[in-house]
């Protein structure tokens, strides 16, 4: 197949060209934006990261994401060199420096800083952290609801590494995608390490079977924000919404299959493992969810 796509797919801006990129307290242009090769993050993935979106100039679930974000680092035993206030001054500073007002996507990524020697010991980052911001003018372009391909990668038992950190290190996601890509589809659908239906390897993973809403039980899948408003409006409107264990056999039975993530906020899917999901198309239910969560937006961030 030649007309492959991503959950990620943004219509082409050339402003991106021009932007500013804040790293550690400066605004850069884009091509002198650059981090040490001992950096943590580059030598080994060490690091967190949140991706916002910006919407009439307002950073929608600002405070959940600066929570999921100091929770994550504190996790992982990384002091991010600032407090919430300075999180959030640093985005405000970046956008107004790019003028971005809405339809802009932020990638916040924070890592152990620059090491010492070219090892793994927490001790060798001595330099740090290490403090980016991306921001780009982002439009989602997604054609066509997205052919899912289910992959041998799982998502992992939290002992290991727990799937619900943004972590750096996203080299099993990476792989799921492209054995998803190997089979001709768009993205990965990953089980979780009992054989259930979990997650895609960039964004979570809904069904619809007779009017109910099935996700994962989110033990091994990425703590969504989008996931979360999505069983919260479903609550509220009366839609019936599970988190549950179920099976590919009910997955491929579904009437309608969608994603979600803070980029694409739902994202319909059109077939898995070459089974037409419904009628291939965006179904009623994902409709009005969509319906729901732009309604949500335009709440939280005016119309």
């Amino acid at each position: 197949m030649n007309d492959r796509i991503t959950t990620h797919q943004a219509e082409e801006d050339a402003r991106n060209e021009g932007i500013l990129i804040h790293v550690n307290g400066r605004l850069v242009p884009r091509a002198e934006a650059t981090v040490s090769v001992y950096d943590s993050g580059f030598m080994l993935g060490d690091g967190v990261w949140e991706g916002l979106r910006l919407y009439n100039g307002r950073w929608a679930f600002l405070d959940e994401h600066m929570d999921r974000l100091f929770e994550a680092a504190k996790a992982i035993d990384l002091d991010i060199g600032m407090d919430r206030e300075g999180v959030v001054s640093a985005l405000t500073e970046t956008q107004k420096a790019n003028g971005m007002e809405t339809d802009a996507h932020a990638r916040l990524m924070v890592t152990r800083g620059v090491k010492a020697r070219p090892f793994q010991h927490p001790s060798l980052s001595r330099s740090g952290p290490t403090f980016v911001i991306i921001m780009e003018h982002s439009r989602p372009s997604i054609p066509r609801p997205v052919r899912l391909a289910t992959v041998p990668h799982v998502r992992g038992l939290p002992m290991s590494q727990d799937p619900k950190l943004n972590s750096h290190s996203k080299l099993n996601c990476i792989l799921a995608c492209i054995a998803a890509e190997k089979a001709g589809a768009d993205e990965a659908l990953m089980l979780d390490v009992h054989g259930f239906v979990n997650t895609t390897n960039a964004c979570n993973f809904f069904i619809v079977r007779g009017g109910e809403v099935w996700t994962s039980t989110g033990d091994y899948c990425m703590n969504g924000i989008t996931r979360r408003k999505v069983i919260e409006l479903c609550r509220e409107d009366g839609i019936p919404v599970f988190e549950r264990n179920f099976s590919l056999v009910d997955t491929y039975g579904a009437d309608e299959a969608f994603l979600t993530g803070t980029f694409g906020a739902q994202t319909p899917v059109g077939d898995i493992d070459g089974r037409v999901i419904g009628d291939g198309r965006m179904g009623p239910v994902t409709a009005r969810i969509r319906e729901l969560y732009k309604a949500l937006i335009e709440r939280e961030c005016g119309g």
